[in-house]
């Protein structure tokens, strides 16, 4: 078993402030990923149950909108993680942070 290693006050809160930072990033990502897939599925619905062409084109439009939006949600996820685990690093070099 390995020994613990002592943590200040302030280490503590900084570690924890890290957790909840990187907790907030993935709700974040989450309202990406729920924004999108509501826009693919409106997109889908109007192409599906109206038939008057401007109801398809703008459900056609609503489609690549909705993928546009779970790739730009994950390029941003990607880089505040990145982000934050070099933070992490720099601030505590002798801790695996989970980032």
């Amino acid at each position: 078993m390995a020994p613990f290693r002592t943590v200040s006050r302030r280490d503590f809160r900084e570690l924890m402030a890290l957790e909840r930072t990187h907790m907030a990033n993935e709700r974040t990502m989450l309202a990406y990923v729920r924004t999108a897939m509501t826009l693919i599925v409106a997109g889908f619905s109007l192409i599906q149950f109206f038939r008057d062409n401007f109801f398809v084109w703008v459900g056609v439009a609503l489609v690549p909108i909705g993928v546009g939006v779970i790739v730009a949600g994950w390029l941003r996820y990607r880089q505040k993680t990145a982000h934050m685990s070099q933070d992490a690093t720099e601030t505590f070099p002798n801790t695996t942070a989970a980032v």
